[in-house]
């Protein structure tokens, strides 16, 4: 299942019609990999591997911020 909503994801980004759609794409794929990432650090027992999932998950609310800002015409 996270494979293929990989694959959803790899599509919007690289076909979406604009700019919102490849944002939102982009979250698709963070939390996507933050949920692979999860699953590999418990799979695995390698606790940094949750640490790089959090900083994967504040990365895409950097992202989201950044789009509403540049939505709402701010500097």
């Amino acid at each position: 299942m996270l494979a293929a909503n990989l694959l959803v994801g790899v599509l919007r980004v690289s076909r979406g019609p604009d700019v919102r759609d490849r944002i939102a794409g982009l979250i698709l794929l963070s939390t996507t990999g933050t949920a692979v990432l999860l699953v590999l650090a418990h799979t695995v027992d390698e606790p940094a591997l949750r640490v790089v999932a959090a900083v994967v998950v504040a990365l895409a609310a950097v992202i989201v911020v950044s789009l509403v800002v540049h939505e709402r015409g701010r500097p």
